[in-house]
């Protein structure tokens, strides 16, 4: 299988910094399953292409098979995939360009940041639904799509086609997000992995679609297809890709009937709900800052200032600083409130800073009103103490408005025993923990503590996320 990366950005050859493959030297990567080649068949100032080859090894493909793994019988002799298999070459180019879909540059740090022109070309590639589904799945994300059937022989065109489609994708797109949109995406337009498929993929789509997959119109195709149509771990993506509330768009709830039949690539993709649980969470948080009465309001944990924008759209709140212990999520903040091209009065209005929340940082004191949503389940439990003394000793804040996910509803989302809704998360709390942990925070730090839920409220689990209102005195 082929995949060749061309670019016309000047100079063009500083595509070999971004995936750190020189154009002067072919490299091979050996896979458990084949060999992996990476070369340039042009590069020069003007144009650059890389080249990414894969030949899948039958015999080393099946010898590579756990003791566990399914026996595919003949199916391991007599197939197609020696030829085509996207799932393989999606795990090929994951590790080969490994760097350059982590979106890390160091010789070209700004460049690896930027939206460069783009061609991606597979000459073969199997698409179950063909050039329709390609055109659904890639053309959302901001690209041309030029996909053409391949016939099954081109000497007898009566034949019809083959499940194969020449895709040829074109735009202006940073390469991380490129490179991240074919490791998702070609075991989708497949419809067939071929390696065991567990909780561990949730992960991984998580990782490489979290940006965009939620708010992609065919999220439900995609996340079905890539988790091999298993209903219990699209329970889990669905749980974890609703925690990364920046799009504001979750995906659709799960299905309550578990004899319902699963739901074919023709049938339409529903809706997302009216009002999303990230929404309901900023909405909730919004309104208790707007009851507090507070005019200088700090986000504990900002990550990439979603809040941060709501509360600068708010006049009554006239002092809005954010932190966070990463600076690549201040980047994306600075970017969402598009502090480079405010004016001074906005500028000075709104204050972003890196700063640790387990360590005393006389820039958390002097505000009416602190935030910490969806942060205390990131922090290590023995670390959970010193964020306490932090913010409700050190700064005290008259209101300090906390959020985190109820461990009891992920049952409705039908996860795992003892998964958690994000792989960064430390722990999650059950109610009774929460309103422990809350109640001996308010009466340590002289606060009292109004407890409630937020989201669509379940009969026996509660709401998906806690909330708890502090108000000193």
């Amino acid at each position: 299988m082929l995949l060749t990366i061309t670019t016309t950005a000047s100079p063009a050859t500083d595509l070999g910094y971004l995936l750190y493959k020189h154009p002067d030297r072919v490299a091979n990567f050996s896979q458990s399953f084949g060999t992996a080649t990476v070369f340039y068949p042009r590069a020069d100032a003007e144009t650059c292409t890389a080249a990414l080859l894969l030949e899948v090894d039958p015999i080393r493909l099946v010898k590579s098979r756990g003791r566990q793994s399914p026996d595919f019988s003949l199916g391991q002799y007599v197939n197609d995939r020696p030829y085509a298999a996207s799932s393989l070459f999606a795990v090929a180019l994951g590790k080969v360009f490994a760097t350059a879909r982590s979106g890390r540059c160091d010789t070209r740090p700004e460049l690896a940041k930027t939206a460069i022109p783009l061609e991606l070309f597979l000459p073969a590639v199997p698409c179950r639904g063909g050039v329709e589904v390609a055109h659904r799945l890639f053309a959302p994300l901001g690209w041309e799509v030029d996909a053409r059937p391949v016939p099954l022989h081109d000497s007898f065109p009566e034949w019809g086609d083959s499940r194969y489609v020449s895709l040829r994708l074109t735009g202006t797109v940073r390469l991380a997000d490129a490179l991240n949109h074919l490791y998702v995406l070609l075991p989708v337009l497949d419809d067939a992995k071929h390696y065991w498929i567990d909780i561990g993929e949730v992960d991984k789509l998580v990782r490489s679609g979290g940006g965009w997959l939620a708010a992609h119109p065919a999220r439900n195709l995609i996340t079905r297809r890539y988790l091999g149509n298993r209903r219990g771990l699209h329970r889990v993506a669905h749980a974890r890709l609703a925690e990364l509330d920046e799009s504001g768009t979750e995906l659709d709830p799960p299905v309550e009937e578990e004899s319902a039949p699963e739901p074919s690539d023709d049938t339409p993709d529903a809706p997302a709900p009216t009002v999303p649980l990230a929404t309901r969470r900023h909405e909730a948080v919004l309104a208790a800052l707007r009851d507090s009465g507070a005019a200088r309001v700090i986000d504990l944990g900002c990550g990439s200032g979603k809040l941060l924008e709501l509360l600068a759209a708010d006049p009554r709140f006239t002092t809005i600083a954010g932190t966070d212990a990463s600076t690549h999520a201040l980047r994306l903040a600075e970017r969402r409130l598009r502090l480079d091209r405010a004016g001074d009065r906005m500028a000075a209005r709104i204050n972003l800073f890196q700063g640790a929340l387990t360590y005393h940082d006389d820039r958390f004191s002097g505000y009416d009103a602190a935030v910490l949503m969806e942060v205390i389940e990131h922090v290590d439990p023995p670390r959970l103490a010193a964020l306490t003394s932090v913010v409700f000793g050190s700064a005290s804040p008259a209101t300090v408005v906390v959020t985190t996910p109820n461990v009891e509803y992920n049952r409705v989302y039908e996860m795992p025993d003892g998964a958690l809704r994000h792989p960064d998360h430390r722990f999650e709390w059950d109610r009774a923990q929460f309103a422990h942990w809350a109640e001996e925070t308010a009466a340590r730090y002289g606060y009292r503590v109004d407890v409630s839920g937020v989201g669509e409220e379940d009969a026996v689990a509660g709401h998906p996320t806690q909330m708890g209102v502090f108000r000193r005195g």
